[in-house]
């Protein structure tokens, strides 16, 4: 490898020619990164722990919106067609989520060859075209951190694919009318999520333990400010008896541990024992924050 001089910016990159030499300045080629030397190399990383969670957490999104607007739409309904839909918007992020891992290089397998993050900056490499001597741009953008950019954008279409064309088949075979909102919901969600990841991609990979956490407790406190009694006693008993009580309060509680997993890194594991303390603060206070006590007063 000769010495070749460096490029501007701090995307821009030289790839090899076929007779040896390195060509002009400018974007790599999907799937190599520029390195320090101004070399487009192939991104041949293998994803970290934090990788992999920040890569759960964005299958994680659709699947909760799922199971959130089928619950939402079928209320008083069958719970056995109930379960079916959850259990086909389960098949369908997973089947999503393999088939995106599986056309991403090495391909055939699930796992993956990345190019590691190594700043905010890589997420916005649109952001940093340099521009030699205040003249014309040179545009290098490029995905720094191939894949991970891109396969959220695979899955969510191989997802919201496999919606469309296996939850139909489902709700007919179940005779089943109350599932089409769940879809058209899906319809609406996805581009969303689509929007959001194509814009705040970097921000999310940096915070998404923050906000996984924050979220939680969020839709815990809701989640028991519903109830009609808010007493400790009858919200305590409420979760444990009522078995669709029980599910969401059990699934908090795993999404809150991922959390805390995902800021952790398995380092710290007696944060885990923080769990139940969102749900457990409410429970213990409710009766302290009643409106109707606070008017009175």
């Amino acid at each position: 490898m000769s010495a070749v001089r460096t490029c501007p910016g701090l995307y821009c990159g030289r790839t090899q020619l076929e007779d040896a030499s390195w060509g002009d300045c400018g974007a790599c080629p999907r799937g190599y990164r520029t390195n320090y030397s101004s070399y487009c190399m192939p991104c041949t990383d293998e994803p970290s722990l934090y990788d992999w969670q920040y890569l759960g957490f964005m299958v994680l999104l659709p699947m909760v919106l799922h199971w959130f607007f089928i619950d939402m739409v079928a209320i008083g309904k069958g719970k056995k067609g109930i379960l079916l839909q959850h259990i086909c918007a389960f098949m369908e992020i997973a089947s999503g989520t393999l088939a995106a891992l599986l056309v991403l290089a090495p391909t055939g397998s699930v796992a993956l060859y990345i190019c590691s993050p190594k700043a905010l900056s890589d997420w916005y490499t649109l952001l940093h075209n340099p521009q030699p001597d205040y003249k014309e741009t040179l545009h290098c953008t490029q995905e720094a951190v191939y894949p991970l950019y891109t396969i959220v954008l695979l899955i969510y279409a191989f997802s919201l694919l496999m919606t469309i064309t296996l939850r139909p088949w489902i709700l007919a075979w179940n005779s089943s009318n109350n599932g089409k909102k769940a879809i058209y919901c899906a319809l609406y969600f996805y581009p969303i999520l689509v929007l959001i990841h194509t814009v705040a991609a970097g921000l999310i990979y940096c915070s998404f333990p923050y906000i996984i956490i924050i979220i939680s407790m969020m839709t815990s406190a809701s989640h028991f400010s519903i109830k009609l009694q808010q007493s400790a006693p009858a919200l305590l008993i409420s979760s444990v008896t009522n078995t669709r009580n029980l599910i969401i309060l059990l699934g908090h509680w795993l999404v809150h541990a991922y959390g805390i997993i995902s800021l952790t890194g398995f380092k710290e594991l007696w944060y885990l024992s923080l769990v139940p303390a969102p749900a457990l603060f409410y429970i213990l206070t409710a009766q302290f924050t009643d409106p109707l006590k606070i008017h009175s007063d």
